[in-house]
C-alpha cells in the first residue's frame, strides 16, 4: 500500500458572525476523521456555551500560566480577552492521523501559519456586510456599540483574505459545508501528503 501521512489541522477563520462555530459542527456531525480542538479562552460563555465543550473557560492567571509553560500553539488577545491553541492536543490527534479542526481568528491564524504544523487554512465569508451584520444582531448577544466594534474589525480582517488557501461564502450553510468537506478531500491528496509514492508504487508491484 502507498504510504500516505494525510492527516492536518484545519483552520477556519471569519469574521465575528460569519457562522464558522455552526459550519464546524456540521462537518464534525460529517467526518469521522476530524477532531475539534477547544481552545482557551479568559472571556465569560455566552448564551448556552459549555466549559469544555465551546471553550475552556479559565481565568486570566490560568491563562498566563498555561503561556509560560509552552502549553499554546498559539495565543492572542481579542476584544479584551485571551484565546489559546493547545500544542499536546493537536500534535496527539495528528499523530493518530486524525484531522483537527479548530475556528480562530486572523491573528492566531497567522501565528500557526510559522509553526511546523502541517495546515490548510480556510477563509468563511458571508455573502455581503449586511448579511454578517444582521446575523450579529440577530444573535442578541452584543450592544449596537460592541456590533459596529466587530464591524470594524470585521472590515480589516478580510483584508487577510489573500493570506489563506481557501474562500468558501457561507451563504447556504449545506452548500458551504460540502465545499469545505470537499477542500479536505483534496487536501488529504496532495502529492505532499505522500512520503514516497513513487517508490512504494514500484516496490507494490514487484513484490505481488
Amino acid at each position: 500500500m502507498i504510504a500516505r501521512n494525510s492527516s492536518f489541522l484545519i483552520i477556519l477563520s471569519a469574521p465575528s458572525g460569519g457562522g464558522k462555530s455552526t459550519l464546524v459542527n456540521e462537518v464534525l456531525k460529517v467526518a469521522k476523521n476530524i477532531e475539534y480542538s477547544v481552545s482557551y479562552t479568559t472571556r465569560s460563555p455566552r448564551g448556552k456555551e459549555e466549559n469544555g465543550v465551546h471553550y475552556h473557560f479559565v481565568s486570566e492567571a490560568e491563562f498566563l500560566k498555561r503561556i509560560d509553560e509552552g502549553d499554546f500553539l498559539e495565543h492572542a488577545r481579542v476584544f479584551g480577552n485571551w484565546y489559546g491553541t493547545s500544542k499536546s492536543f493537536i500534535k496527539s490527534r495528528l499523530a493518530k492521523n486524525h484531522h483537527v479542526i479548530l475556528d480562530i481568528d486572523v491573528q492566531g491564524a497567522s501565528l500557526i501559519s510559522a509553526t511546523d504544523i502541517p495546515y490548510v487554512k480556510i477563509f468563511i465569508l458571508p455573502p455581503s456586510m449586511q448579511v454578517l451584520k444582521k446575523r450579529l444582531m440577530l444573535r442578541a448577544t452584543d450592544s449596537e456599540e460592541e456590533i459596529a466594534k466587530r464591524i470594524q474589525i470585521a472590515k480589516e480582517e478580510v483584508t487577510h483574505i489573500p493570506k489563506y488557501d481557501y474562500l468558501v461564502i457561507n451563504d447556504e450553510l449545506e452548500k458551504a459545508v460540502q465545499d469545505v468537506l470537499a477542500i479536505i478531500r483534496a487536501e488529504e491528496n496532495r502529492v505532499c501528503r505522500y512520503s514516497h509514492p513513487c517508490e512504494d508504487f514500484i516496490n507494490i508491484g514487484e513484490n505481488q
